[in-house]
């Protein structure tokens, strides 16, 4: 008897416990919605599979041994020629702007190396800022090589001669580094704007801060200035680290850098004001940034290539400021873009700071409950 007063007492409380989160609407879908949204994008923006490796072509040599290769890249469904090049001034355009993942390149006297019996090399220019998805194709391209040569019954007279522009050793750090410039210093500084507001309407605060002279643009300013300060802070010691401890060489301007941090920085800011100005308490601010987190992450193209992901999630990719984050901090550092090279990131930087800077100075008013 005391054995079943006892469970039926804890069958109450899990009950109890249950309708408590059920009962909620926003709590059902903050439940349920966010492990729904990032299984999805774990399963299709988290791949290291190359699935899409766009290339261009200098074929010098326009042999017969030259065309079948080509064949057989673009037979597997994961290579796409998106250029044929006509001399080799042409092919740092097709890298440095992104377009082509690699140029597989065919000297004029390849086909004359072939016959001879002697090694033919076919070099493969690859674009190292992305050095997992560069190895890939990398390796892809000398494993249809190696076919090639045991059907042709050859002694490997075809061989692949690599290079990387931007990370010529293929080092996944220095690919990495660079982009942490901006992410981490993202993480932190969502976080510290995303608590700003909410930890004063917890403490009851806010309310009195609305009633003083100081507009909403005068409070969304204080608000938003200390976080973009402390994420560029942040932001010069990763910098620092990366310099000077791992010796990644940065070959961009520092000013251009800063720069661009700036806007990335502000539109990160505008987005934690946001949630900010629309979460009640601290714990909402804190649920809110967190699932906010992990697709911005997923989506920005730190760990994975966006060219990789579904059409879908490459559009979405444009309303998350982290990828163009990236973009900036890895061409400037490793690329020494310029500021011509890299001005169209800065467009979408610019919009998503247009549009929750605002809007969240109009929740600072009207979010009173």
């Amino acid at each position: 008897m005391a054995m079943m007063i006892y469970l039926a007492r804890i069958v109450a409380l899990i009950r109890k416990e249950l309708l408590t989160i059920l009962k909620d609407p926003s709590s059902r879908a903050l439940l349920f919605g966010p492990a729904l949204m990032q299984a999805l994008l774990f399963g299709y923006g988290a791949t290291f599979e190359l699935t899409n490796a766009p290339f261009a072509v200098l074929d010098q040599s326009r042999s017969e041994a030259s065309t079948e290769i080509l064949a057989r890249l673009e037979g597997t469904g994961v290579f796409h020629r998106i250029a044929t090049l006509d001399n080799s001034d042409q092919i740092a355009a097709q890298i440095e702007s992104g377009n082509a993942l690699m140029v597989v390149h065919f000297q004029s006297d390849f086909a004359a190396r072939l016959a001879s019996g002697g090694p033919a090399p076919v070099q493969v220019l690859l674009d190292g800022r992305n050095s997992a998805t560069a190895g890939l194709a990398s390796a892809q391209v000398a494993a249809i090589i190696g076919r090639y040569n045991a059907e042709t019954g050859a002694s490997h007279p075809l061989t692949v001669v690599r290079r990387a522009w931007f990370n010529p050793n293929f080092e996944s750090r220095w690919n990495l580094l660079p982009a942490l410039i901006a992410s981490l210093s993202m993480l932190q500084t969502l976080m510290l704007a995303a608590l700003s507001v909410a930890r004063e309407r917890e403490q009851g605060t806010f309310d009195q801060l609305l009633v003083t002279p100081l507009t909403p643009t005068q409070i969304l300013i204080g608000k938003a200035l200390p976080s973009i300060m402390v994420g560029l802070l942040q932001s010069t010691i990763i910098l620092l680290v990366i310099r000077f401890w791992f010796g990644v060489p940065m070959n961009g301007q520092i000013w251009l850098l800063y720069f661009g941090l700036i806007i990335f920085t502000t539109a990160a800011v505008g987005i934690g004001l946001s949630i900010s100005a629309i979460a009640l308490t601290m714990q909402q601010a804190m649920l809110y940034t967190f699932i906010l987190i992990m697709p911005l992450i997923l989506l920005s193209g730190l760990l994975t290539s966006v060219q990789n992901m579904p059409e879908i999630l490459q559009w979405a990719t444009y309303a998350n400021p982290l990828r163009f984050g990236i973009e900036l901090t890895r061409r400037i550092y490793l690329e020494g873009a310029s500021f011509r090279d890299i001005a169209p990131a800065f467009l979408p930087l610019l919009i998503v700071a247009a549009l929750t800077l605002p809007l969240a100075g109009w929740l600072f008013r009207h979010r009173l409950s």
